[in-house]
């Protein structure tokens, strides 16, 4: 069965920054409902429309393609009396874009403790980088009414809500 809309479509994938060093790799094949579900980035959905399995792939991702130009404005110096005494570089806190007095939260990592101040960075980890998303496609079935109704692949005896 070729990849097409509304196929449930497996593969193992690596993911690498442009000069070649490797970011994430997974040997366990993931599974996603194709055909605009965003269930994958929809470049490497783009292509790999029509490729069968065993077929091998490699789709070079600018930040557009990917997790987003970095914006500068995202990183922010809030006062030390904000955070938790224990806080520390790399720990995740929600909260509202500067300035945003709707009820969008993002998610921010610290970056940097002082005496006075905690640097936060809402920007995914990978903004800003060219990435090469590249695999092997190990598995392409027609997905079943209950995964297209909710939109999304179901696991070993079924996704439950």
């Amino acid at each position: 069965m070729k990849i097409e809309k509304n196929a449930v479509v497996s593969l193992t994938y690596e993911l690498t920054d442009a000069s070649g060093a490797l970011l994430e790799k997974n040997a366990d094949p993931i599974s996603y409902l194709h055909g605009g579900y965003d269930g994958i980035f929809p470049i490497v959905e783009e292509a790999l429309h029509g490729k069968n399995i065993g077929d091998k792939f490699s789709v070079s991702m600018d930040p557009d393609d990917a997790f987003g130009e970095y914006e500068h404005e995202l990183v922010r110096a809030e006062p030390r009396s904000m955070f938790p005494k224990d806080v520390a570089v790399g720990m995740q806190f929600e909260g509202g874009a500067e300035g945003d007095d709707d009820e969008d939260y993002m998610l921010y990592t610290v970056t940097e403790v002082t005496d006075d101040e905690v640097t936060v960075d809402g920007n995914h980890p990978l903004a800003g980088k060219t990435l090469i998303f590249s695999g092997v496609i190990t598995g392409v079935r027609p997905a079943t009414a209950e995964e297209l109704s909710h939109g999304h692949v179901h696991g070993e005896g079924g996704h439950h809500h």
